[in-house]
């Protein structure tokens, strides 16, 4: 700003001036609240009238409170968004899944494990333009370990929330199961092939039904918080629509070491409906389910 309308602008609204650089020491997004209001300030001034024939002197600038209400709107909103992922919601009580799974484990899985990578991807990506957490997937590998691990980690887990439900279990049904049936030869012969599948991925991990690039069903398994979408993070490149935690958090108070019986019993809270119209709307479009 002008000294004078600097110092104008201060007297009206009681401002205090500081050195600049303790403005370069503020967090980024309180860095950009202040340019705004300082934006917002030099817009709400009116431009001085020139100076008469007599030679009088201008007169003091104007302080426009609604010109600076707009001013520091606009350069706000100029602003990129900043990324900041939030836990979502279950969609169903903690205890809804019960007797398969019980409700300490999806209160402490949701509300601390979840919670956890939410925040560690929140802490890793401070300050970066906004990215839906789908868009994130693609180069979570190359963007690093924090990336990666609680990236993959907030969107497993949202995937995994939404394709459950109470009173489930029926099985899938439409071009769905038909797409089953083309790919595994019938629902129980699926189930086996998922099963095997699940309970083989050595240590931590993800167990996944999938939609290639050819429209076709197919299974396999990632380490850790990778998943189908990453680059690098499948060896079945796919759009998943379906997936189970086989990470010992998701199952060990109930079910101790028997990841089997834990796998068994997760085809009886699949929501099939759910993961159906997500096949619909995005897997067959060649979309990655959004949250």
């Amino acid at each position: 700003l002008p000294a004078q309308q600097g110092k104008a602008v201060c007297r009206e609204r009681n401002f205090v001036i500081k050195p600049v650089r303790r403005l370069a020491s503020m967090p980024f997004a309180v860095r950009c609240l202040v340019t705004a209001a300082l934006a917002g300030s030099a817009a709400g001034l009116r431009t001085p009238a020139k100076l008469g024939t007599a030679g009088k002197a201008a007169p003091a600038a104007k302080f426009d409170r609604r010109g600076v209400l707009a001013g520091a709107m606009s350069a706000f909103l100029a602003a990129p968004a900043l990324a900041e992922y939030t836990l979502p919601d279950l969609p169903y009580p903690y205890e809804a899944l019960e007797p398969y799974i019980d409700a300490a484990t999806m209160r402490f899985h949701h509300d601390k494990h979840h919670a956890t990578y939410v925040a560690n991807v929140n802490k890793a990506l401070a300050g970066k333009p906004e990215k839906s957490i789908l868009d994130l997937q693609k180069d979570a590998i190359a963007a690093g370990p924090a990336v990666r691990n609680s990236g993959g980690g907030h969107y497993n887990h949202a995937l995994f929330w939404d394709e459950m439900g109470p009173s489930s279990g029926k099985g899938p049904t439409g071009e769905l199961a038909s797409k089953i049936d083309e790919a595994f030869g019938s629902y129980d012969k699926f189930k086996e092939e998922f099963s095997a599948k699940a309970a083989g991925r050595f240590g931590s991990g993800w167990c996944w039904l999938g939609v290639k690039s050819d429209g076709k069903l197919a299974i396999d398994t990632t380490p850790n918080q990778d998943n189908p979408l990453m680059d690098g993070g499948c060896e079945t490149k796919m759009i998943p629509i379906l997936g189970l935690d086989v990470w010992e958090h998701a199952y060990y108070l109930k079910y101790q070491n028997r990841r089997p019986e834990y796998i068994s019993a997760f085809f009886n809270v699949i929501n099939w409906d759910k993961v159906a119209s997500n096949y619909e709307k995005y897997a067959k479009q060649g979309k990655g389910i959004p949250f």
